[in-house]
């Protein structure tokens, strides 16, 4: 009875948390809102709206006796409450102490199921002493409260915008279910389109069985006054001579007639089969897509679900830099895949990060610009596409400083002196992609390190995403990423490539066309071909893949297909073999041992039971700019020996050694180990190494040192090093830049593909 008692206190807490967090995140908007609006009409709304979520949190909180969140909500009740009757002004001051307690209920969730620390219950303590004290007028933050005149008074603002549907109450009609059986239930709800694809391919065969059966009936029907013939002329003879020739043509007859009336009984039941099967394919069809249009609707969420918590994270951001910034939302009423939510959570953060950061420049540089005190970051979503939606993320900042960012290409060794005299704004601006790029004269906790862009990038790519940038100095800079509306299924173009199947997704297939051999013209040495009055780049899709390493055999036809793809601001042609079909496309996961394979996104089952490629259409662009200009490259190929880098990994775990050595290994580097610094400087002594991937925190010689002592050698100097630590501070990074580290890469964010991106980078 108690076990029971227990499992049932932890299934209420679990409830309560998810109960917490709604409630907690409309307070924090709603203060939010509650900066903007200086007419009192709408803070009155707005008021009273977080005074009901308050008292909400208050009474659930009460239910499970969590008493720390309950007395807190009480001190917000009474605050809410003078502000509703007007005995309290709205002022910065206030909304910082109110921010302030917000967040300490946030902070206080994780633990609601274990007693709480001495440091936690003093917060609590401080926290609602804090909010007594507003009332009382003696905080010393604000000091006594005036009508809203001083240094604190908030200062007012000319947006009258009404108040968003955010703060309607929360509909009772919904029904909580855990993500976990959701997504089971998403997955296996989506196997059955696979089921759908091959019943349809059934219906085809027994379609064209029936139609053999029909053949055969046809050329039947010519037979039977032959035989009626040779029955007659059998029954008219009596010579015992023809016994043995009647004989077997009486049985040649029999068979005949069993033969008919056997087929015909065939006929009958495929006739019979191939009606029922198309029945069931109809229902069956029918039940799939309405389960899967019903399962996506239950998986879909709208973008305010994410997007709520950035005004506040806006809010603070600014105000520790010292800036003063706001964000502007629109369409975040449009819904989207809960996964493809989960996995840009960070990269938009990323996003507004780096428009605070970099873009939005303090109040006294506004004002010398003749722009307004308060800097806007505007998120819109809009939806261009059936299947797809575009978010722009834009500030009115300074925007890129495009000559600095080449600047610190050519510095990193990323392009040369040459590149950068060519490159013109756009590519210069596509550079901001490169992982260890950044204009931030320092590194900090928020930016500096050059790995943001970078994870935006691969995010929106593995998606099937793009992402772009434009800016104007002075003026400010747009982010735009191009999302899919689900992760799931999409149509598809399948296409033969040699002997092989893949998938391209139709979204970025542009046109699909023949092209007549005459129509291909070779310019500086790459194939292109004439499209709307544009010269195409034209690339062999079986060499972009590495399919063949000759050349095939000309082939006999005068048009040959041709499929243009299109990713972000790029077009190029790809010449295949063959397009086969165009369908709708489960995506299934390579697994985790393969989650990032290059110019594969995943891959789909075709209704013959066949396992094919889907290819990543935007990995396909940057492979097919490589392989243009292969034919050039071929025979020097050829002559070039194969040489291999060799790397030093410097760790103390044998545990994070073996898998640093292992990644490298299996992407074709020579591999030596080193477990300290010493060890390692010991080694560098006395064989050559083209790069050194260090932990910090080691026994003898940590990391920091021993870059300090290869930069100090004259023969080592020039050495590239990458630190690869758990060591995450701000004090940490900047130790790492000035002992000469190239890379720093922090274990708790760890992904190979950037590690290799870095080492790929560096030498």
């Amino acid at each position: 009875m108690v076990k029971n008692d227990n499992d049932f206190f932890k299934k209420l807490l679990a409830t309560f948390k998810i109960e917490a967090h709604e409630h907690i995140n409309a307070m924090s908007s709603g203060l939010i809102e509650l900066e903007k609006y200086p007419a009192f009409d709408r803070q009155a709304q707005i008021t009273e709206t977080i005074f009901r979520e308050a008292h909400s949190l208050k009474g659930a909180a009460r239910s499970v006796s969590i008493t720390e969140i309950e007395a807190i909500c009480q001190s917000l009740e009474s605050v809410f409450s003078a502000l509703k009757s007007q005995e309290l002004p709205v002022s910065v001051g206030l909304l910082d102490i109110l921010h302030q307690a917000v967040d300490n209920l946030k902070t206080l969730l994780p633990s609601i199921e274990r007693e709480r620390t001495a440091d936690e219950k003093s917060r609590v303590a401080a926290t609602t002493k804090a909010l007594q004290a507003i009332l009382t007028g003696t905080t010393g933050d604000q000091g006594p409260v005036a009508s809203g005149q001083g240094p604190d008074a908030r200062e007012p603002t000319t947006d009258h915008r009404p108040l968003t549907s955010d703060y309607r109450p929360l509909p009772t009609d919904t029904v909580r279910i855990s993500t976990s059986r959701l997504e089971s239930l998403l997955l296996q709800t989506e196997e059955l389109l696979s089921v759908k694809q091959a019943t349809t391919h059934l219906v085809t065969e027994l379609r064209g069985f029936n139609a053999s059966l029909t053949e055969w009936e046809k050329e039947w029907n010519k037979f039977p006054p032959h035989v009626r013939m040779v029955r007659q002329s059998l029954e008219g003879k009596n010579c015992h001579d023809q016994d043995k020739t009647n004989s077997h043509l009486a049985r040649l007859l029999e068979f005949l007639d069993w033969n008919e009336s056997h087929f015909k009984s065939l006929e009958s039941r495929f006739t019979a089969l191939t009606k029922t099967a198309v029945q069931d394919s109809h229902v069956l069809g029918g039940v799939v897509n309405n389960l899967l249009q019903d399962m996506r609707k239950a998986s879909i969420l709208p973008l305010s679900s994410l997007l709520e918590i950035f005004p506040k994270f806006v809010r603070d951001l600014s105000r520790d830099q010292g800036k003063d910034a706001e964000m502007v939302i629109q369409g975040q009423e449009i819904e989207i895949d809960r996964r493809i939510l989960e996995e840009m959570k960070v990269p938009l953060m990323h996003l507004v990060r780096n428009c605070i950061d970099h873009g939005i420049e303090k109040p006294e540089e506004r004002k010398r610009r003749e722009k307004s005190h308060r800097g806007t970051v505007t998120v819109a979503i809009s939806q261009t596409k059936s299947s797809s939606i575009d978010i722009s993320i834009c500030d009115d900042g300074a925007g890129v400083d495009v000559a600095k960012v080449r600047e610190v290409a050519l510095r990193r060794g990323i392009i040369s002196q040459e590149e950068a005299e060519r490159l013109d704004k756009q590519a210069s601006l596509a550079l901001l992609y490169q992982s260890g790029i950044s204009t931030s004269p320092i590194i900090t906790d928020i930016s500096g390190r050059g790995l943001g862009l970078a994870i935006v990038q691969e995010k929106a790519e593995r998606l099937g995403g793009t992402v772009s940038v434009e800016t104007e100095h002075g003026v400010g800079t747009t982010f735009r990423l191009s999302l899919p509306l689900t992760l799931a299924t999409f149509r598809g173009i399948v296409v033969r490539a040699g002997e092989s199947l893949f998938v391209l997704p139709t979204a970025n297939v542009e046109r699909v066309l023949s092209v007549n051999k005459e129509e291909i013209k070779t310019v500086e040495n790459r194939e292109t071909i004439q499209l709307d009055g544009q010269v195409l780049s034209l690339v062999r899709l079986t060499e972009v893949l590495d399919l063949s390493l000759q050349y095939p055999a000309a082939d006999t036809t005068d048009t040959l297909p041709v499929v243009v793809l299109a990713s972000t601001d790029k077009r190029l042609a790809f010449l295949v073999d063959e397009v086969v079909d165009e369908q709708e496309v489960l995506v299934k996961s390579l697994g985790k041992q393969l989650s990032r394979v290059r110019n594969i996104v995943g891959a789909s089952v075709l209704a013959t039971g066949k396992v094919v490629p889907v290819l990543n259409v935007s990995d396909l662009m940057k492979s097919a700019v490589k392989v243009s200009a292969a034919p050039v490259r071929i025979t020097v190929a050829k002559k070039a020996a194969v040489e291999l880098k060799s790397i030093l990994v410097v760790e103390d775990s044998i545990t994070a050694r073996s898998l640093l050595k292992n990644i490298l290994e299996a992407t074709g580097y020579n591999v030596k180990t080193a477990v300290d610094g010493i060890d390692a400087f010991t080694a560098l002594k006395t064989e050559r190494f083209d790069l050194v991937v260090s932990d910090v925190d080691m026994p003898r010689m940590n990391g920091f040192d021993l870059t300090a002592k290869i930069r100090a050698d004259r023969k080592l100097a020039e050495l590239p090093v990458v630190l690869v630590t758990a060591l995450d501070s701000r004090e940490h990074r900047e130790r790492g830049v000035e002992v000469g580290a190239n890379a720093y890469i922090v274990k708790s964010s760890f992904n190979q593909s950037n590690l290799l991106e870095v080492i790929r980078r560096l030498i």
